[in-house]
């Protein structure tokens, strides 16, 4: 009998053989997955030896229901010819498929279901030790966010000096790291590494919290390579053929996971010995390799990547000025994520202190403006367990906020916002001049958002559409909601209370 596999969950078949030389170089294993006329073909990977003999295996995601048959291709005739069948049942109760792009703002699972990230940013928590990463999943199983960034390979900077539980490549580190290093980019990979060589059990503990996210709910968000390195392990300034060889691997490995997104970089803009042409490589071959076509992004520190060329699928920007999202989604024309705009904390960096409120007024601004925001936490502690790098413990006032508006904006009619006046008809609902607003959006003429953020007018004046609407206020850091009119039609004033805070939403009556 055939095996069966949920819909939008991964399949993984596992071939035993004997090879000689590098089992990563000189062995090719390609399994083509057929569903009626279609055929999606995968790259195997090798995943180390058990019991004498080499373990290769081959992962897909089937995303239709019905019959599936498989047939593999290798140049190690043990590995060559073999064939089988399963068949895709229909998903899992609460299981929607992977995220995709919808439309130039927004975002929806696989079966049609709006997606609205939410994001966080705990950059190493992967890298951390089974007791640590274990406290952080704990921790976000109670937390609002949708969406992790993470990176694939180790991180040395400030309040993260410790090293992982294991490495990417076989070889070990052999010296002591010169501390000095940690203010000087590009230096020259150390001799510590056979880069012809993965470790499989790095990728093995990768993938285990990549679908321990996936359990939650949660998007990795996974950062594939990114400057913060400084002389450590040599990560950051790899030759072009193992960045290669490396993308390669984690696309055959991860891309069945149906929570994955490829995020090319963290600030790829301080990766200075990298160009443009090198990112659009990368971005093209990712996108070549993919069988079932993930998001793909890359993050800026300073200078923009050009978020508008064919290969990318939304922006993933660093800016502290959310104000500018609604001009982002018009400039690039894809949807805007804002993964880093400052954390909550009070270490000593600028863009790591950030009151609970200041981080707030951020992600309203970004959220109604029809883009969306992510967090990050910073609060120093004896242990330097700073949720922003390795995990554990949230401390800050922003993340039940958060949730807050988290719940508003997945009550905005599907798919989601758009910002005010996109559809170039001006605002669609102007309330006595465009500064009558500090943000907002609407979905049509049915649902408008309205951000005061630290403003505190007490009346506005709004021009309604034709029909008959209701109006609440919103107010944002006492997460509470109060009726402000119904029945509303023509011309109207509508009270507000004078305080900094607050939001105000108007829908169309039934």
């Amino acid at each position: 009998m055939s095996p069966t596999v949920p819909r939008w969950d991964h399949i993984e078949l596992a071939f035993e053989a004997e090879a000689e030389g590098n089992p990563f170089l000189d062995v090719s294993l390609q399994v083509e997955f057929v569903h009626g006329h279609r055929r999606l073909p995968v790259e195997g990977f090798y995943d180390g030896a058990m019991h004498g003999a080499g373990v290769w295996r081959a992962r897909c995601m089937p995303d239709a229901v019905g019959d599936w048959r498989w047939e593999t291709r290798s140049n190690l005739p043990a590995l060559d010819g073999l064939s089988g069948a399963f068949v895709c049942a229909p998903p899992a109760e609460g299981v929607h498929g992977p995220v995709q792009v919808v439309d130039r703002y927004h975002f929806a699972y696989a079966d049609g279901t709006p997606y609205h990230p939410v994001g966080t940013t705990c950059y190493v928590w992967n890298h951390q030790g089974d007791a640590l990463e274990e406290q952080t999943l704990r921790t976000l199983a109670d937390a609002p966010f949708s969406k992790m960034r993470m990176c694939v390979f180790p991180k040395r900077y400030l309040y993260n000096l410790n090293e992982p539980p294991c490495y990417p490549f076989v070889g070990e580190p052999t010296g002591t790291w010169d501390r000095s290093l940690i203010r000087q980019r590009d230096v020259p990979p150390p001799d510590y590494w056979d880069f012809d060589q993965f470790n499989p059990a790095y990728f093995q503990r990768l993938e285990r919290r990549i679908l321990d996210l996936q359990a939650l709910g949660i998007e990795a968000d996974l950062i594939l390579f990114h400057p913060y390195d400084h002389g450590a392990w040599g990560f950051d300034q790899m030759p072009r053929e193992v960045n290669e060889r490396v993308l390669r691997y984690l696309v055959a490995r991860l891309a069945a996971f149906r929570n994955v997104w490829w995020s090319f970089a963290n600030e790829f803009d301080l990766m200075r010995h990298l160009t443009t042409a090198d990112w659009d490589h990368y971005f093209r071959l990712v996108q070549t390799l993919d069988p079932h076509q993930h998001l793909r992004s890359i993050h800026n520190c300073m200078g923009f990547y050009d978020h508008a060329k064919p290969w990318v699928t939304h922006c993933s920007i660093q800016h502290h000025d959310l104000t500018q999202v609604a001009r982002w989604l018009a400039l690039y024309g894809k949807p805007v994520v804002v993964d880093e705009c400052g954390y909550e904390g009070d270490i000593g960096q600028v863009w790591g202190s950030l009151s609970a409120e200041e981080l707030l007024v951020r992600f309203w601004l970004g959220f109604t403006e029809g883009g969306y925001v992510g967090h990050g936490e910073t609060y120093w502690n004896p242990e330097e367990r700073l949720w922003w790098s390795k995990g554990g413990t949230l401390q800050g006032e922003s993340v039940p906020r958060i949730a807050f508006l988290r719940e508003v904006i997945e009550a905005v009619p599907p798919p989601g916002l758009d910002p005010a006046g996109a559809d170039g008809t001006g605002s669609r609902l102007i309330p006595e001049g465009s500064w009558n607003k500090v943000a907002g959006g609407h979905r049509g003429d049915d649902y408008f958002l309205f951000y005061y953020g630290m403003h505190q007018p007490r009346v506005r004046t709004f021009h309604l559409p034709e029909g008959r609407y209701r109006a609440e206020l919103l107010d944002t850091w006492n997460m509470t909601v109060t009726p402000a009119g119904a029945g509303l039609s023509g011309t109207v004033d509508i009270a507000l209370p004078g305080r900094k805070h607050m939001a105000l939403r108007i829908m169309r009556e039934a």
